[in-house]
């Protein structure tokens, strides 16, 4: 799984290019990711076997049909839509379920069908980089295979393949309901590395902020914290209402003691989406506590400019009294007027300044 790093997200999102105006069911290709070629991987086991198997011919996926295993079939490489519907028509999918496979704008969801479940989900993660990466995934679950397709290399599930690989916990004794149930997990559980990151930065700003340490790029840096946080919602709200469906459905390849893991899937994504909520209002608090402060600091340059005036007013009132060119003025001819008068200058100075310190204007 990639090393989370705090960093600078980046966040801009290509604009989808949904194809308008096709019969429904016909595969076009909506995504950001380009592979020139298909990569399958197999991972065939039971209690007692286990075999892992790339290919870069979809077609080796057909080895694999041995009711007593499990079958995993990863799909890298949703580009190449012919490979992907000659392998729909191997497991019998419905067309319009290859249409949302290749459409990577497809909100997560999940369709029953007689013989299977198709679940769509999200994957968020971070490169190395610090960069977010929400990257689309569907499911199929058969009765004795999970086929998982992805636009590119790279997922969460690298733990769920070392479990089946060294016989770790009890995915092995289990049938392919609870594969599926692994994978969503691996899914969720890297939801909470992103917000806890997330979180991390809000920290980090906060910290800024109540310091007075602001620099030209905090507001720009706040301002894709929001960006990121709204993405991440957008991502990971759905899937509380598809775990909570797959946690209530009534299907023959879904066993019922498969149930209480679900659960406690339900109760992992509602946990996130609750701090996803708190964490929106913080970084909104964040946009307004840093508008307050730079609103604060400009007060306090204009209160300095306004007693500096103030303390100025008296002063220019007595030189342009002063300064008129009147012949007969009283004081124009006394050799002591000029250094009275800036006696009688500096004093009201001087008084205006403790004045002000009394008051705590200073």
């Amino acid at each position: 799984m990639p090393k989370l790093r705090t960093k600078r997200l980046s966040l801009r999102r290509p604009k989808s290019k949904r194809a308008l105006n096709q019969i429904p069911g016909t595969l076009t290709y909506v995504g950001h990711k380009e592979s020139s070629e298909t990569i399958l991987e197999v991972i065939d086991y039971n209690t007692n076997y286990f075999e892992r198997y790339k290919s870069k011919n979809p077609q080796d996926a057909l080895k694999f049909e041995n009711e007593a295993n499990v079958t995993w079939i990863n799909i890298d490489g949703l580009n190449n839509t012919e490979e992907i519907e000659n392998l729909g028509k191997r497991f019998n999918l419905h067309p319009l379920i290859l249409e949302d496979i290749v459409n990577t704008d497809q909100r997560p969801k999940i369709d029953e069908y007689q013989d299977y479940l198709f679940v769509v989900a999200k994957m968020l993660y971070q490169n190395d980089d610090g960069q977010l990466l929400i990257e689309h995934i569907s499911l199929v679950l058969g009765k004795d295979y999970v086929l998982s397709f992805q636009e590119a290399g790279g997922d969460v599930f690298d733990g769920v393949r070392e479990r089946i690989e060294h016989k770790k916990g009890r995915i092995r004794n289990r049938n392919a309901d609870y594969l599926l149930f692994a994978l969503l997990d691996a899914i969720i559980d890297n939801y909470f590395l992103v917000v806890d990151d997330i979180s991390d930065k809000i920290e980090g700003f906060e910290d800024q902020l109540f310091e007075n340490r602001q620099d030209d790029d905090l507001i720009h840096e706040i301002q894709e914290l929001k960006r990121a946080i709204l993405r991440i919602r957008r991502a990971v709200f759905p899937i509380r209402e598809v775990v909570g469906r797959l946690e209530k459905l009534n299907h023959a390849i879904i066993e019922e003691n498969t149930g209480n893991y679900l659960r406690d899937l339900v109760d992992h994504i509602v946990q996130i989406s609750e701090n996803i909520d708190i964490y929106r209002e913080m970084i909104w608090s964040l946009m307004d506590m840093y508008m307050t402060t730079i609103s604060n600091k400009m007060n306090e340059v204009m209160k300095v400019l306004t007693i500096i005036a103030t303390i100025f007013i008296p002063l220019t009132f007595i030189a342009g009294i002063y300064g008129m060119n009147f012949e007969y003025m009283p004081e124009l001819r006394w050799k002591y007027s000029y250094f009275v008068l800036l006696g009688i200058m500096v004093i009201i100075f001087i008084l205006m300044l403790y004045y002000f310190k009394r008051k705590k204007w200073l």
